[in-house]
Parts: C-alpha cells; structure tokens; sequence
C-alpha cells in the first residue's frame, strides 16, 4: 500500500529539510532532532519520540540510510523508505529525513537542531563518534537532552518474521517461535516437572472478599453512591492464593503466615489444607486482613481495607525465622511475598535470605502494599513487580524502565525481573554479569517483550500471585528465564479472565500454552497458503 499524500510530505530531501529549517528559525519555532536506525518502531521508540514531541514546536527524526548502516546480521530488515514512512506516520514525528552519512555529525553541523535528543545510556557513554555530534549541536547553540523514553530490547527483530499488517501480539509470538526462544514440547515439559515440587511461600494472608452489588443509585440525602449487595464472594487470597496456585499446578506447597485465634482463621485453615496447601504459622492479633471489592456488574466502583499492620515483636520474628529455616530445608524454592501490611520487616527478610540462601536454589518474591520492601529482597534469582512498584521502590519516574530496572537489580544483587506493564504485558529483564554503570543499557541488561495473551481482562485481581507461582514453578522445574516468563505470563492471562481470585491449574495452563502457540501456527499457516495462491 503507498503512503498517503501527508505521510510522502513528512519525507524531507537535504535541501527540502534545509529551507524549511531556516524558515523555523526565522519564525522562532524550536526544532528537536532525533537520529538513529529506527528499524523496528517499538513501544520504547514511541515513549522516546513523545519524550521529544514535548520538548520543542517541531520534532524531525532523521535515520540512517541503507548503505550507511554497517550493524550485520542482516540489518537493517526494513528498506530505509519504509522505515521513513513508519515514523512519518506518527502524528507527534514532523519531519523526517534518510540521512546517507555513517553518523548524524555532517547533518547536525547543517541543520543545528535547537535540541538533540539521545537516549539516557548515551549519558555516561564513551563512544567517540557521540562526543563529535555532542560537540557539532552544543558548537551552534543547541542543548544535548538524554531522553529516558527508550526501552532496549535484546533483539531489534522484534517483528522480523511478520508483515506491517499482522496484530503485534501474533507479531512477537511469530518472532519468538522462529527465533527458537520458545518450544511448545520444552513448556509443556516444564509444566510436567511441577508436579512434586517442594515450595515454601512466607507473607501475609489475606481474604479477597467481593461484594456483587444492583446498579448504583444516588443516594436521597446527599451526593453520594448508593449499592445494595445482591451476594458475596470470599477468596484466600495473599501469599495464600500463590500457595493455592501452584498446588493446583501439582506442587507440594507449605505456606508460613501469621493468623489470629479466631474461627475465620481455623476455616481458611483447613481449606487451604483442603487444596493441598501446608500450613504452618506465628499468632497474630485482631481479626484476619480482609480486603472488600464491591462490584456492579464486573465494574469495580469501590475497595474497603479491613486491615491493620501486622505488629510482630522480637519473639514472633525469632519464630517465623526458625520455622523458615526448618521448612526450607526440606525445600526446592522458598517465594517472598511481600504485601505491605508489617509481616516481612527489611530486618526479617535479610535474615530469612541470608539463613536459607544455602538451603534452597530458587528464591522470588513480589511486592505489593503501601510499605512492600522491594529494595530491601536482596540476593533472590526473581522478582515480579509493576513497573509502577518498581519506581516507586527506586523513587525514579524519570528514567527509562530499562535503567530503573537495572539499578533495582544491581542495588539488591539480583539477576532477573518480570516487570509487568498491564495492557502492555511483561518485559523479562536479566542483569549482564560483571555490568557497570559506563555502559550502555544494551550491554547492561537484556530484555524480551512478551505480549498480553488475553485482549479484554475481565478482573486484574490476582494476576501477578498467579505470574509469580508460575514463574517460580518454571525456574524450580530447569526452565530457561524466559520461558519462565511465557509460562507466567500465560497464568496470569488465565487469571485475568475470571471474575475474582481463583486458582490456575496445570491441565488449563497447559491447554492455553497449546491454544496460543496453535494460533500463531494457524496464522503462518494462512499466511503461506496466501503466498502460494498469488
């Protein structure tokens, strides 16, 4: 399909970029240029070129040609023209230019951007050939501004093997598959290997209780919601349901919480012992933490949290370490799951990982809460939190996620991430050993995009206890990290499709692994039968 007419006009010869610079200048609009290969437009392009939008009244992105790109390994994968139109098809790109230099220094010295927009790696970055284009903008009066919209990914054919036309989400499966990363017969393998799996997950429990409500109406006297509860749903949800999933998924879990004396704690209790969940645990005061959800619907229109910070003195500490100790003896994984509420105190982490560390081969954990510790999870193979807990945890809102991620990792010595990103599904980053900060975020981390697998998510709750119990099952059971993050990320779609925090089974884990993998193979498929026919 050609370009339309608008998109062709975004497209700037040298002379045509040229006079219409000057005429900027003369009207005071301030021009912010971007430069690089842009060879596959992905979501962290897309962050950095609004990052730059923003900045100035005209933002050009000038490429490098064809012949000018000596990057190997078949690069670039899409013609200059069509990499052009890609970005001049962006409403927030203004002008674009096919530069035919190796670097951007000889166009720079020409057109003298007002501002020159590179990414928040090149801040510390050494290379000779940036000073020169550094040097070239600052000589005619044009600021240098590091970007952190960029997210690097590991591998620029994020979608190689797929037309301009496809859907992204069979787009990266496609990619994935023939990259080799991801084998059906390997997943489903990993799934077997759950079954007998020794797992100790410490954190708070806590019921997920969901209220169904008639439709709101505004209450007589004065401008508030009025519901009426119509039925209620009660889950075990907390570090409970991460216990709870992979008991379903055939593991052998022990869950060490602290619980009061009361009859609501004896019945979670025995049904979590019911499902096969062990559980051991320290007393607490008051009643069970309870978080109450009242639905409309499948809309959520109010949250109530029934709960107090858990206060654990010296004495019930030193117990729950001794009993962490004893139990992960006996155990293939040890899961952190840290939900706020005052159970997992820095101290009582530090010394559970540091007594155990010995003791298991896996340890995760997750945060979630007001005052969730995820700086504090030191020395762990995985952590799975929200990008948003991740840079609340780092105080850092400004810079890229790659280089948010790597200073979480590097601060608490922990090698790999599942950050999840919503809608946007889950970027599985791996910390490159040895890694320093004079580096670029290429060779400090690496980092693989798995989509969301499920489109339209009917309740958010439990996603991430579902990832997580997945996940930890996966790397227990041999898989590679990223397989570990398919794996988890497939748990948590299943879960995102029901209403409420219920469990995730190995037979159904199994059966969406197959189903999403068969329709990136269906859509090959019509895609060659296309071909043939033409």
């Amino acid at each position: 399909m050609d370009p339309t007419p608008a998109i062709r006009r975004k497209i700037l010869s040298r002379d045509a970029l040229l006079d219409l610079r000057a005429q900027a200048r003369r009207e005071g609009r301030t021009l912010v240029q971007c430069h690089g290969c842009f060879d596959i437009v992905h979501p962290g392009h897309i962050r950095h070129l609004q990052q730059a939008a923003r900045l100035g009244d005209i933002l050009l992105v000038s490429i490098t040609a064809d012949t000018a790109m000596k990057k190997g390994d078949g690069r670039p994968l899409f013609p200059q023209e069509l990499r052009a139109e890609n970005l001049a098809a962006l409403d927030f790109v203004d002008w674009v230019h096919i530069d035919r230099q190796e670097t951007a220094l000889e166009l720079l010295e020409a057109v003298q951007p007002d501002i020159y927009i590179k990414g928040r790696e090149y801040e510390t970055n050494n290379d000779p050939r940036f000073a020169a284009e550094r040097a070239a903008v600052e000589r005619h009066a044009g600021r240098v501004v590091f970007s952190s919209g960029d997210i690097v990914f590991s591998s620029t054919a994020l979608i190689a093997a797929m037309e301009r036309r496809d859907d992204p989400f069979q787009a990266r499966l496609q990619q994935l598959a023939d990259s080799g990363e991801i084998h059906a017969d390997a997943l489903s393998a990993t799934i077997d290997n759950f079954a007998g799996q020794r797992v100790c997950i410490i954190g708070e429990t806590i019921i997920d209780t969901y209220i169904l409500c008639d439709r709101p109406d505004v209450a007589s006297e004065g401008p508030m919601m009025s519901l009426r509860p119509l039925d209620r749903l009660s889950y075990d949800g907390g570090a409970a349901v991460i216990a709870r999933h992979m008991a379903a998924m055939g593991a052998r879990p022990t869950l060490l919480t602290a619980m009061p004396r009361t009859t609501q704690a004896e019945a979670m209790r025995t049904r979590l012992e019911n499902e096969g969940v062990e559980v051991r645990h320290i007393e607490m005061s008051g009643p069970m933490l309870e978080k109450q959800r009242f639905l409309v619907g499948t809309q959520k229109v109010m949250k109530l949290d029934l709960v107090e910070p858990i206060v654990v003195d010296a004495t019930r500490q030193n117990e729950l370490l001794v009993l962490a100790r004893a139990l992960c003896a006996e155990c293939d994984a040890l899961v952190l799951a840290d939900f706020g509420q005052g159970l997992l105190t820095p101290r009582l982490i530090s010394e559970i990982v540091g007594s155990v560390r010995a003791m298991v081969g896996t340890i995760t954990g997750d945060v979630s809460g007001p005052r969730n510790g995820l700086m504090k999870m030191k020395n762990l193979d995985l952590i799975c939190p929200t990008e948003q807990e991740l840079r609340a945890a780092t105080n850092d809102y400004e810079d890229s996620l790659n280089a948010v991620a790597w200073k979480a990792m590097q601060a608490t010595n922990i090698p790999h991430a599942f950050v999840t990103l919503g809608a946007e599904g889950l970027i599985a980053f791996e910390r490159a050993p040895g890694a320093d900060s004079t580096e670029a975020w290429a060779h400090r981390v690496r980092a693989e995009h798995l989509p969301a697998f499920t489109p339209h998510p009917v309740d958010t709750l439990g996603c991430g206890d579902a990832l997580l119990a997945a996940a930890t099952l996966s790397l227990v059971a041999g898989s590679k990290p990223l397989d570990a993050a398919f794996l988890g990320s497939v748990a948590a779609a299943l879960e995102a499709n029901r209403l409420g925090n219920d469990v995730i089974g190995s037979v159904e884990l199994r059966q969406n692994v197959a189903r999403i993998l068969e329709s990136r193979l269906a859509i090959t498929a019509s895609r060659m039968g296309a071909r043939m026919a033409m």
